[in-house]
């Protein structure tokens, strides 16, 4: 679906991505993990537009959207959840996710119910304001907008951090879920333990290098992953 060739990005004055290249096939969940600093983030803002790379070229569905524009690329299918959740703090829960939506011009009404069905506590509090939520509800506010979008690849920048361990199990579930439903998910996340158990494909980034890829589940058994990014 996605293929990353020779992609180098400067962010904020310095090298942050040397030269990398990986495809996300369609239909699959592909995980990125690397330490703070490595060229995660860097790497899904190139992708999305929202950063220029200096090199290399980035196709999607054989099309090259390299520099095209952020409002170009959700259109084409892209949608991200950004680290940090960003969600619209004074608009309540219904009001944020139809702002996913907002490049649609048909009905909302089926996908609004769809989001509520994978998040019946967002239907509960379809009124609230987005900034009195919990920090696991925000997130899946921030998922549920994104899925509004009707995306054919959605990208998710660290989805667990900061949330409890319960949330964080229940949030890696609606991953799983979303793509079974037909979304290509290219995944950042800290937890590898997790991520790495519902990936197809796992690359290790390290400093703006891919270092290791493979399957996630033979990624889960290898010696330096376990060391670095499993504590084991």
């Amino acid at each position: 679906m996605i293929s990353i060739k020779d992609l180098v990005v400067n962010y904020g004055g310095i090298e942050a991505v040397k030269g990398i290249s990986f495809d996300v096939p369609q239909g699959s969940i592909v995980t990125l993990i690397g330490a703070n600093g490595a060229g995660k983030s860097t790497t899904l803002k190139a992708i999305s537009g929202l950063v220029r790379p200096k090199s290399g070229s980035i196709s999607f569905l054989d099309e090259d959207i390299t520099n095209k524009d952020p409002v170009a690329i959700v259109a084409k299918g892209i949608t991200m959840v950004p680290e940090g959740r960003k969600i619209f703090a004074d608009l309540t829960v219904l009001e944020n996710l139809k702002i996913g939506a907002y490049l649609r011009k048909d009905k909302l009404d089926e996908d609004i119910e769809w989001v509520y069905s994978i998040f019946p506590r967002l239907k509960e509090r379809h009124w609230q304001l987005g900034g009195t939520l919990s920090g696991g509800e925000q997130q899946m506010l921030a998922v549920g907008r994104a899925l509004m979008s009707k995306p054919k690849l959605m990208m998710m920048d660290e989805p667990s951090l900061g949330l409890a361990p319960l949330i964080v199990k229940d949030i890696f579930n609606v991953i799983k879920r979303i793509n079974e439903n037909g979304v290509t998910v290219l995944l950042i996340e800290q937890n590898a333990n997790m991520a790495l158990h519902i990936s197809d494909t796992g690359y290790v980034l390290e400093t703006g290098v891919i270092t290791l890829s493979g399957p996630g589940e033979e990624l889960l058994e290898n010696a330096a992953v376990k060391e670095a990014y499993l504590g084991k």
